[in-house]
Formats: C-alpha cells, structure tokens, sequence
C-alpha cells in the first residue's frame, strides 16, 4: 500500500502522524494503531476520485474515520484481553533517538511522546468503556469540541460531555494525573537499577513504597508473574529471585513512554521494559509495569 501514505502528491501524509498519534493513545498498541491507521487511508483511497474531492477537510475526514475504527478496535480488544494470559499492558514506547526499527515510517517514530502517553495514564485508560476514552482522549487530550466527538462516538453532545466527565473521575481515583511530576525520578530509576545490580535488598526496600504494586505482562509467551506483586519487600524478593535466574541480564536506563525507565537485555535481544510511577510526597516508587511480551518489544531492538 505505497500509495496510501504518499499518494495524490502526498497530500495526506502530513496528517499520518496526528493518526497515529490518536490511535496510540486510545488503543494502547503501536501494532493496532498502525493497523487503525492504515484502515482509515484504505478507506479513502477506496473512494472515487469525485468523492475525495467532495471532502472540503480531509484531515477532519481522516480523524472521523480513525475514531470509529479505534473505537470498534476497543469493542473487540476488551474480548480479547479478558482472554490474555495474565495482565495486558499497554505497548510501551522507546524515545525516538533511541528507536531500533530503523526507517522513518515505522509507527512508533510517530507517536508524540508527553504526558498523554506515560505509562499511568495509558493503564487508567484501560480501565475506561471504549466509549469513554475515545470522548476523552479526543476531548481532553487533543482538545476536539464536543460537537465533533458526538460525530465519532455516535451519541450527542451532551452524551459525550458525560463520559468525558466519567473518566475524569476514573483519571482522578488513579492518582494519575494527567502531568505527573518527573522531578527526580531519572536518580531514583539510577538508584534502583544500581542496587538490583548489587542484590541490595535492604536498598530496593527503601525506594520502593511499602504499598507499592508491580504487574507484569508476559502474554503467556514468556515466564512471568500472573498476578500483580503487592508490597515493597515482595517485590524487593522477586528482583532478587529474578536476579539469580538470569546470569548475563543486563540493565540499561532508558526513557519509556517519556519518562525514565529501565531496559534489560541479553545480549543484543531486549527481554524487558520497565516504566515506574513514583509517589509525589516522597519520590519512591510506588508502581512498576513489566513488559516481556515479546510481541511489545518489536520497537526496543538495538539498531
């Protein structure tokens, strides 16, 4: 489909980054969000020439039919995530500089990294209906007025206004705020990854919240917990245990979804990605996601 992104003079290839950028964030996955994309320039290129010259906005064409597939996209993946083996996180992303794909058409060079996409407000996302994220994400994050989203979800103004509202509420009940802070968290990943390294148990205690939860998603094609681990010290013990089952594991700090994160490889093959969420009254971490799907990795690839 070379012609989808660079046809009719390349007209519409300034908009694929503002697709895929609206698709990431409400599908929660760089492969669906590519497909989402690609369905929604199939379906203009399937139209008559006449047609698409009768579009007076092709961009808001665009964003009208990207919106009902990532929203029929979300229907049919909450059937599929009930049946995932385990916990189904959200794609994690590489900053740009750091991409291994390689070309500049790959889908993950084009999603913008901000607070949109740190790894607590996509797993508060997916907690929402379909409905209410697409009102939201259109709404509060890219800043559509009621009157379009009403367009997209197939409901009234008003409607949407009310599910925007309710995932505020969702977002709020989180504590996962739509800019977290980041100050310092690149010291306390540092800190964190240091004494992993070293088996410091006494020292990955004391960063890590008493209360602090960690869940992984290994999609049921690799060895990991299926359960979230609760507590600092449990999940203090399970590093260590990990630490020991895996000679040869290197750590890397790396951004992950915008944020400071950690990486861990054997080899040239990345095995993990591990985004954090840290408490803001005093800095330690009080959420890990662990991703070791395989499939999640494709971007994280040393180039």
């Amino acid at each position: 489909m070379s012609g989808v992104y660079g046809g009719e003079g390349g007209v519409l290839v300034s908009e694929r980054r503002r697709l895929t950028d609206l698709a990431y964030r409400l599908l929660g996955s760089v492969a669906e969000a590519e497909d989402a994309v690609q369905e929604t320039y199939a379906r203009w290129y399937a139209m008559s020439p006449e047609r698409r010259a009768a579009v007076r906005v092709p961009g808001a064409w665009l964003t009208t039919v990207a919106g009902r597939v990532c929203l029929d996209l979300l229907g049919s993946a909450r059937v599929r995530r009930e049946r995932y083996v385990g916990a189904w996180l959200p794609e994690p992303l590489p900053d740009r500089g750091e991409w291994g794909g390689g070309t500049a058409a790959d889908p993950a060079e084009l999603v913008t990294l901000d607070e949109s996409v740190h790894m607590a407000f996509l797993v508060v996302l997916e907690a929402m209906t379909p409905a209410e994220r697409v009102a939201f994400v259109l709404h509060d994050v890219f800043g559509y007025p009621f009157a379009e989203v009403a367009a997209i979800v197939g409901r009234t103004p008003a409607a949407c206004r009310q599910l925007a509202s309710s995932a505020r509420r969702r977002v709020a009940a989180a504590k996962a705020p739509a800019a977290p802070a980041a100050a310092g968290q690149a010291g306390v990943v540092r800190e964190f990854k240091e004494a992993w390294e070293a088996k410091d148990i006494g020292a990955l205690v004391g960063l890590l919240d008493p209360d602090a939860v960690m869940t992984a998603d290994g999609g049921g094609l690799v060895g990991t917990v299926l359960r979230p681990v609760e507590g600092g010290r449990r999940i203090a013990d399970y590093l260590l245990f990990i630490a020991g089952k895996a000679p040869g594991l290197r750590l890397l700090e790396r951004s992950v979804n915008g944020r400071p994160g950690l990486v861990a490889r054997l080899g040239d093959v990345t095995v993990t990605v591990a985004a954090f969420d840290l408490g803001e009254d005093d800095g330690r971490v009080r959420r890990i996601w662990v991703v070791r799907n395989p499939e999640k990795l494709r971007p994280w690839s040393e180039g």
